[in-house]
């Protein structure tokens, strides 16, 4: 019996897999590398590689493998990009969740656990969210997500499928300094690529209404995400009851002139971010509540902003 991970040789799918193999459990990675990483694998975990697009690879892969549950986290997740990419981030996204879950049917696998986004609730009406928040996703990617949770939620009242979809918000950070952040669109490796570079990082507006001026965003360090994956695993194995969705966040909020500021410190290197002019549809502020998830699924910030700068520093480091 294992439980097999789609996206597994991704930045966050590799956190997922070593914390499911620190909690004992078996576990299978599926993953074409088109973002993923090989070596983010650990040589002893079954590694398949291909797409959830191809039904029969996926049915063959839980069929081989015993698997009894999923966690799935592979899609393409570029946010911004989707707006140029609707049909591709469809097809990844919405397709490749339907047809997982016609694998999953077809070999009576009945458990998984979906990798959504805050981009769900694109432009919240209030700075602190809630699962009940509005959902108005405002990208073909956070379209895409609220699709696949749709999915769940039909399946279980087709086949009694058991589900939960964990709504992550900005992940940073890194739990091995063999796993990185190696995303061309988020903060933290667009940071870390300028510096290495000997460019100077960028603030996009500070002229927002928050107390410095620049964008709060809600920054939750990988490593605690991956806890929480294996926790509801565990409940959904245990056959507890679940909430449908939990958010995955920190219920403060840092700054983005405070993150530039603990760049300066994690790296040890002194730098002046530019000040560029803001990107249209950036809010002031959106900070997830995680109440549910701190009461179901073992949430917390184990870690400070410094923290989650220096070990993903330290990853980024080794592999350049």
């Amino acid at each position: 019996m294992s439980w097999l991970v789609t996206g597994g040789a991704g930045y966050i799918g590799s956190h997922v897999v070593r914390e499911f193999r620190r909690a004992g459990i078996d576990v299978v990675v599926l993953d074409d590398l088109s973002s993923g990483i090989a070596s983010f694998v650990p040589d002893d975990v079954p590694f398949v590689r291909g797409s959830i697009l191809d039904r029969d690879l996926v049915q063959e892969a839980l069929r081989a493998h015993d698997v009894t549950g999923v966690v799935h986290v592979a899609g393409y997740k570029y946010a911004g990009v989707s707006v140029q990419r609707p049909l591709h981030t469809y097809e990844q996204n919405v397709t490749g969740t339907a047809v997982l879950l016609e694998a999953m049917a077809a070999e009576g696998v009945d458990r998984i656990v979906f990798s959504s986004s805050a981009a769900v609730y694109g432009t919240p009406p209030s700075d602190v969210v809630t699962e009940d928040t509005p959902k108005a996703p405002a990208s073909p990617y956070g379209e895409s997500k609220l699709i696949g949770e749709w999915l769940l939620r039909d399946q279980a009242t087709a086949t009694g499928l058991r589900h939960t979809s964990l709504r992550y918000f900005n992940v940073v950070g890194s739990g091995d300094s063999d796993l990185y952040d190696a995303s061309p669109h988020n903060l933290f490796p667009l940071v870390f690529d300028a510096l290495l570079e000997g460019r100077t990082p960028r603030i996009n507006g500070d002229d927002y209404a928050t107390p410095d001026g620049t964008c709060v965003r809600d920054y939750v360090h990988v490593a605690d995400l991956a806890v929480s994956h294996v926790a509801a695993a565990r409940r959904l194995d245990a056959g507890e009851p679940v909430e449908a969705a939990y958010n995955l966040g920190s219920g403060g909020g840092v700054s983005v002139r405070e993150i530039m500021d603990a760049m300066n410190e994690g790296t040890g290197i002194d730098f002046t971010p530019e000040v560029a002019p803001r990107r249209p549809g950036d809010p002031d502020r959106i900070v997830a509540d995680g109440t549910l998830a701190a009461r179901d699924l073992d949430w917390r910030m184990r870690h400070t902003l410094l923290e989650m700068v220096r070990s993903a520093w330290e990853a980024r480091r080794q592999a350049a």
